[in-house]
């Protein structure tokens, strides 16, 4: 089972657009270092609709190779087309990914049998364990309950990544689910009342920034701390609603560029914040020690 915390990398860009490959393996030992249960490369925190394939593939391979077994790597390999998520989820595979992440598709706007046809084709393509993502506010569409646990009958169908913002939602989710199947918060803000619920993590964007904070407080729920988790929640309340001022991960990684750690570029159609924005990130540095 898939279970704690899992950090959605960012993929760190040089000036000229080009991949640091440099930054993103200290980016990497910095989160193992944390000591998270996973890193989650190429999902829509890594600007995965403007890498091509060869990058795609080339950052999963690298994430593999600098985890070097010490942590999961659930490698995002998802589309809005079938075949090319098959494509990208046999390279995962191969490479040695513990999981793939597979975003419900984009834009086509598929029926409920039409998602589940997409997964259940992939799932019987590819044998890697294959967690559902469900974010609708990226989606266009939402993956009703019904339809996640059909496809939590297919034996690599581990888990789901819930993003879908619906707190009844996520515990129609939760309660439903089969033993051992993965129930992880896509929304930093929601993990309290998911663990509470019974859920088994979170795949988080905050972790970029403060890897040992977030995994000490997704620990603390799934101990059964929530004194502790509740406590944390309202500290880190603030980081968890000003990463999402600007569309995510423009916020993130301007305040990993302030601190250094990566160059503040961006592929379009996403650019530089405003100034505003960059102005909140510092004032998040200082608050937090980042």
């Amino acid at each position: 089972m898939l279970k704690g915390l899992f950090t959605a990398l960012v993929t760190p860009f040089k000036k000229d657009g080009t991949i640091d490959e440099d930054a993103y393996r200290a980016l990497i030992e910095k989160q193992i270092e944390a000591g998270v249960a996973g890193v989650s490369p190429c999902g829509t925190t890594g600007e995965s609709p403007t890498l091509s394939y060869e990058e795609h593939n080339n950052l999963i391979r690298i994430a593999v190779e600098q985890v070097k077994g010490r942590c999961e790597v659930l490698a995002g390999t998802g589309s809005n087309s079938t075949q090319e998520a098959i494509m990208l989820t046999e390279h995962a595979k191969a490479m040695g990914a513990t999981a793939s992440l597979q975003i419900v598709p984009y834009y086509n706007k598929p029926t409920q049998e039409g998602m589940y046809q997409h997964f259940k084709t992939i799932a019987e393509a590819v044998d890697i364990p294959i967690v559902v993502y469900n974010i609708m506010g990226r989606t266009g569409v939402n993956m009703q309950t019904d339809t996640l646990m059909r496809l939590a009958k297919i034996k690599n169908i581990v888990g789901v990544k819930e993003a879908s913002g619906n707190v009844s939602q996520m515990i129609d989710v939760i309660n439903a689910a089969p033993e051992g199947f993965s129930v992880l918060s896509g929304d930093d803000k929601l993990t309290l009342p998911l663990i509470a619920c019974g859920g088994h993590g979170l795949v988080s964007v905050a972790s970029n920034v403060l890897p040992k904070k977030m995994n000490d407080f997704v620990n603390a729920g799934l101990n059964g701390d929530f004194a502790t988790m509740q406590k944390m929640n309202k500290e880190l309340a603030d980081l968890f609603g000003k990463m999402f001022i600007e569309t995510n991960p423009i916020p993130v990684k301007k305040l990993m560029a302030l601190k250094g750690w990566i160059e503040s570029a961006y592929r379009l159609p996403l650019c530089e914040p405003k100034d505003s924005t960059t102005e909140v990130m510092k004032e998040l540095i200082k608050k937090y020690g980042i």
